[in-house]
């Protein structure tokens, strides 16, 4: 990472330089859609604030060609907002576009000998909240041995995004202070109204639910493009092939059968009724947050709503009591749900994909998993999602003589795993959802994004009565 880039300059202000865990290397196309989602909220709420209430905004453009578009939508964005700084080089033509003649709108001229022309930046401080993206292209080194990619949609940065106001208020500083040199008395008068923000006492924080949920919406949307652009190779269009065949499968015989038992294990389980749909929905946000392709999203997503079919035929001890309160044969069978799980999926070839996930479920970061003692990074990303959820799911639910566990407390029990059953990365993820659910800026998912037909059928108020929203 270049030292001077934004991120470098943060990472060097967080304890022991760590990074939060959405850090990662992303598609041009997936940080459009944050972005996006993020300048979407200030304009649908610019209707009801005050203006004492009104984001400031600090905007770094990469040099690129695409700057007119986002100059017209950025003449809305400014209208909503109390000021506006757009950093960018001088022939992007912001200077002679309308947006740049509004009073709270500055431009930074931005010389071509910066490094920071190759970072791409966005950061939103409102006293209600705090949000950003932060992204630099690789260099033409770290895209050896292929090269930078000719199709502009296929291009990388390293990146993240974030909601912790420390942490925005923190690269807010430092954006501030890239732009000293360029215009010091423009810096100083942002300086304070940064502080004047930080300051403000009174105004509830705002609900940005709505900017998760944008946010899952427009990474969906990029990662099937990206889908469609690398059709191009063979191999890729036989994985959409299989997709298409599994999508339009849905509502066959074989897999409504599955649906339909895996339905009915949560039936048998009265204490926790609507596990398959909650494991399948924070499966489906993790593995949103972490990036991960369409195809895969939608293996994990339905890997959750099926994981629980090895448990058709379970003694009704194992929805009763807890795993230690097991005679023999009833926590041999338990031991192995997974694996007899996965065997049953396996005889509907569209879904072995599927059960490959479900297979892994119960292998542990330290190897001492079943059935195959993987370890590390060589259990599946998606197996590795699906274990840890379906472990924290079932902590907040009661079982036997074990109460809930609120989220906290589940959290730490997994905590307690991390680096022998879970992987330690992964946890971290999941405590940034848990962490963002318990400050009231979002609301763990109760279902899937996507549901069969056949789940909604009889779905009636189990997500909503029946059971404990996780």
């Amino acid at each position: 990472m270049n030292s001077e880039s934004t991120l470098a300059r943060l990472q060097a202000t967080l304890p022991g330089g760590k990074l939060p865990s959405s850090y990662g290397v992303y598609f041009k196309n997936t940080l459009v859609a944050l972005c996006h989602a993020l300048e979407d909220h200030i304009l649908q709420t610019s209707g009801g604030d005050k203006s004492e209430l009104q984001p400031l905004v600090l905007v770094m453009f990469q040099q690129g060609k695409w700057y007119l578009q986002e100059a017209d939508r950025y003449l809305d964005i400014a209208n909503a907002s109390r000021r506006v700084v757009i950093g960018a080089v001088a022939d992007s033509g912001f200077a002679t576009h309308k947006t740049a003649q509004l009073e709270n709108v500055s431009l930074i001229n931005l010389d071509e000998s910066d490094p920071i022309i190759q970072e791409w930046n966005l950061i939103i401080l409102a006293p209600t909240y705090k949000a950003m993206v932060l992204c630099r292209e690789l260099s033409d080194q770290e895209y050896l041995p292929d090269g930078k990619p000719e199709v502009d949609i296929e291009r990388k940065f390293y990146g993240l995004w974030s909601f912790d106001q420390s942490l925005v208020s923190a690269a807010a500083e430092i954006f501030i202070e890239q732009t000293r040199h360029y215009n010091a008395p423009l810096a100083e008068s942002l300086l304070e109204m940064h502080h004047e923000i930080l300051a403000t006492k009174g105004p509830p924080l705002a609900d940005i639910s709505g900017v998760v949920s944008r946010i899952v919406t427009y990474l969906q949307s990029s990662q099937q493009q990206m889908v469609a652009i690398n059709r191009q190779t063979r191999e890729l269009w036989e994985l959409e092939g299989q997709a298409l065949r599994v999508s339009r499968n849905l509502n066959a015989n074989k897999l409504q059968a599955f649906l339909r038992i895996a339905q009915r294990v949560d039936e048998r389980d009265t204490s926790n009724p609507t596990a398959s749909l909650q494991v399948a929905a924070l499966s489906e946000t993790l593995g949103q947050i972490l990036d991960l392709p369409a195809l895969q999203l939608r293996r994990l997503r339905l890997a959750g709503l099926l994981f629980r079919v090895g448990l058709v035929s379970a003694p009704n001890e194992v929805f009763d009591r807890t795993p230690d309160a097991f005679d023999e044969a009833t926590f041999s069978f338990w031991r192995d749900r997974s694996f007899i799980g996965s065997q049953l999926l396996q005889a509907m070839p569209e879904l072995a994909p599927v059960a490959e996930i479900v297979k892994h479920k119960l292998e542990y970061w330290d190897g001492s998993g079943r059935p195959e003692g993987l370890r590390a990074e060589a259990i599946p990303m998606t197996s590795r999602i699906l274990g840890l959820v379906a472990y924290f799911q079932e902590l907040t639910q009661p079982r036997g003589d074990r109460p809930a566990l609120s989220l906290s407390e589940a959290l730490k029990q997994c905590r307690e795993l991390s680096g022998t059953r879970f992987d330690p990365a992964l946890l971290e993820t999941l405590s940034n959802v848990v962490r963002m659910t318990e400050i009231g800026l979002m609301e763990l998912p109760t279902r899937p994004s996507q549901l069969p037909n056949v789940w909604l059928e009889d779905l009636g108020d189990r997500t909503t009565s029946a059971a404990p929203a996780l």
